[in-house]
């Protein structure tokens, strides 16, 4: 196949890249070529500006991709201009989105008030009601002002002469993730801290994770099969485990850290979320219309990412939630 991808010169796109390469298709990578991590050397490379789209669709049009991958479209002005831009040129495009459109995800972290939503969703889960989950924390000129994945889906989904495929994705881990997912559990094993905290809410919660690379192999299967044409995908691990089976996994996964996980009563521990609402997805879909399965397991993907944030520690750690001292106090609190 002809593929162009939109990005993905960084963390879950440069593995598609990979994995696309490695199955011998034709690709094209369109960048701003600030980052080439990872990339095969047998992509074709082409620079520029994702909002000026419109600028080169003749050298699109002598492409001619059979599908294009759009990693990052965060508005719907994004979506639009990928849609008007390839319209006539490819035959179909797969766009990522995100387990943040889902009314869990306005529950969870109180965008959206009302009772708790039963999950694991699946793809015609209800979605969140309001929109531009994040404008309150950021100012009008911000990209992330106007985020919202609902009107993405929206804006693909709309125009009947691009056909579309949509992929919901979990929260993602792996090398090269600018997040650091496992790291504030990580940093406190690493610092040889006695124990680690969990509020007994937090401690039971559970949400919707996935390897990058188990991730990638997902997107790749969606932009390979037609039979992925005008629908939507929930893609996420398939077991769902709690918080604190998550902090195990960790430790497990870094096997240096001999400490204890102490569970605390409520109201000990600052909680920014409400723990009552889990956000686990359903990934049944992908699994029996593509036969999408895990490549790497659970285990090897943690130590895979463990193994890249030790080389690579975050540098700007936020003191505020690294206050050993005041988890001190807490913990003689409770043995008292």
């Amino acid at each position: 196949m002809r593929i162009l991808v939109l990005g993905g010169t960084r963390f879950i796109g440069s593995y598609v890249v990979s994995q696309l390469a490695q199955q011998g298709h034709e690709l094209y990578v369109f960048h701003r070529g600030e980052t080439n991590q990872n990339i095969p050397q047998s992509i074709h490379h082409i620079y520029g500006d994702r909002y000026k789209l419109g600028e080169y669709r003749k050298e699109f049009e002598t492409i001619k991709p059979d599908v294009v991958l759009d990693m990052l479209p965060l508005t719907e002005e994004d979506a639009l201009l990928v849609s008007k831009t390839f319209q006539g040129i490819a035959k179909r495009v797969v766009a990522i989105s995100s387990a943040d459109v889902y009314q869990t995800f306005g529950r969870l972290t109180g965008f959206e008030s009302g009772q708790i939503v039963e999950t694991p969703t699946s793809e015609d889960g209800p979605l969140r009601t309001k929109l531009y989950p994040f404008r309150a924390h950021f100012q009008q000129g911000n990209i992330m002002y106007d985020y919202d994945k609902i009107l993405v889906e929206k804006a693909f989904i709309s125009n009947s002469d691009l056909p579309a495929t949509i992929l919901r994705l979990p929260m993602v881990h792996g090398p090269f993730d600018r997040q650091y997912r496992p790291y504030q559990y990580l940093k406190r094993m690493i610092d040889k801290r006695p124990y680690i905290l969990l509020d007994e809410k937090i401690a039971n919660w559970q949400t919707c994770r996935g390897y990058v690379e188990n991730v990638a192999h997902a997107i790749v299967l969606a932009i390979t099969n037609e039979k992925a044409t005008n629908r939507i995908y929930n893609v996420a691990e398939n077991e769902a485990y709690t918080e604190l089976q998550w902090v195990h996994y960790i430790s497990e996964a870094y096997g240096k850290w001999s400490g204890e996980i102490i569970i605390v009563k409520e109201g000990l521990l600052q909680v920014d979320i409400n723990p009552e609402q889990d956000l686990t997805l359903s990934s049944d879909k992908i699994r029996n219309e593509l036969g999408f399965h895990e490549i790497v397991s659970i285990e090897k993907g943690l130590e895979n990412t463990i193994d890249w944030e030790l080389v690579n520690p975050l540098d700007n750690l936020n003191a505020a939630d690294y206050d050993y001292e005041l988890e001190d106090k807490i913990y003689q609190s409770i043995i008292k």
